[in-house]
């Protein structure tokens, strides 16, 4: 079992490391969002999360996105605090599944107040607003039950009321695709690929609607169809759809895929999935 604060760090800076389509990594960064911006936000967070069992789910959530802000001005880490920090306070006495269901069930109007704060403080580009319970007021229900008027939205809140199982499964994955290519990076790619395709990016259909959320899982279908991406035929389609998702400033950025993917390597770390003795890079990757 990895520890909690080098599950945390590992976890965040392989998801930025890894070079994933429309995601920021090595030399496909955004002008206002860079990799070390990445790394340096997993370094803050880190220590905040080795003390998730001795402190409030809100508390450790607030503490997270302030330790980030003294470090960048950006949006760098918002939803994965909100999946890494339910994990981390989990006890380490239990079946990771098991500790995490628990801690989502004691969740407090407090915790939702501090996690409301944190929010606000990240300032996430897309939120939109809600008719109940938005994030500019005064919560009065509990984190849970908050998060639990959302699913359907966002996945980040889905992931909250059904004990991140969608997290859980990806964690197999990746651990699947690891054994299978005996390569970190490359089992990175495939479950975020994986991901595409099999579901709707939240955060684009947030920012951009139902039509272009779509055309995007669907091009990451036709794209896995394509097969092996150490293949030509399938890399240029990979190297495609990365473009589409950059085109427009970066426009149709699957973020929410993201924290998910940073959400399970942490999963797969703590549980001893991926053996960190494997490579990270994969020099066959279809960017080159």
């Amino acid at each position: 079992m990895t520890s909690t604060r080098l599950a945390t760090e590992r976890a965040c800076s392989w998801e930025v490391l890894a070079r994933k389509a429309g995601n920021v990594c090595p030399e496909r960064e955004y002008a206002d969002l860079t990799v070390d911006d990445f790394l340096n936000s997993a370094a803050a967070i880190a220590p905040v999360l080795e003390q998730a069992p001795q402190t409030s789910l809100g508390q450790t959530i607030l503490r997270a996105i302030q330790a980030t802000r003294r470090v960048v001005t950006t949006n760098t880490n918002l939803g994965i605090v909100l999946l890494l920090a339910p994990l981390a306070t989990a006890s380490l006495n239990a079946p990771l599944h098991e500790g995490l269901a628990e801690v989502l069930a004691k969740t407090t109007v407090a915790d939702a107040r501090d996690a409301y704060t944190a929010i606000r403080l990240a300032n996430p580009g897309g939120l939109g607003s809600a008719a109940s319970q938005d994030v500019a007021g005064e919560p009065t229900l509990t984190l849970h039950d908050a998060m639990a008027l959302a699913p359907d939205r966002d996945d980040i809140a889905l992931q909250y009321v059904t004990d991140f199982q969608l997290v859980f499964e990806s964690a197999d994955n990746l651990a699947r695709h690891a054994k299978e290519f005996g390569n970190i990076e490359r089992a990175i790619v495939a479950t975020h690929l994986d991901l595409l395709a099999s579901r709707i990016d939240s955060l684009i259909a947030r920012k951009l609607g139902a039509i272009e959320s779509r055309k995007v899982q669907e091009a990451a279908m036709s794209v896995s169809e394509a097969g092996d991406l150490a293949t030509p035929a399938a890399a240029k389609a990979y190297r495609e759809f990365d473009a589409m998702l950059r085109a427009a400033n970066h426009a149709r950025n699957p973020g929410t895929t993201a924290d998910l993917i940073a959400a399970a390597l942490f999963v797969a770390l703590r549980g001893g999935l991926i053996s960190t003795e494997l490579p990270f890079a994969w020099p066959e990757h279809p960017f080159g």
